[in-house]
């Protein structure tokens, strides 16, 4: 279980405010994402209260780091 202090620490940004803390994904992207989310491991970033979706910044940074690199 997480303690009080990890809670503080984690910042849930809600994807339609995402473009204002970071440049990349784009709104889109991060739609895509949320809706394949239970295929491509996408919803381990996600809190949804009510309609909202809302983004943990730092698991979402995790599961970037985790994905296979690929050369288009």
């Amino acid at each position: 279980m997480a303690s009080s202090a990890d809670l503080k620490q984690t910042r849930y940004i809600p994807l339609t405010k995402w473009g204002e803390y970071h440049d990349w994904p784009t709104q889109g992207s991060l739609r895509w994402m949320v809706f394949n989310a239970n295929t491509n491991g996408f919803n381990q970033c996600l809190k949804r209260v009510g309609k909202r979706i809302l983004i943990n910044e730092a698991a979402f940074f995790e599961w970037v780091a985790q994905q296979p690199e690929r050369i288009s």
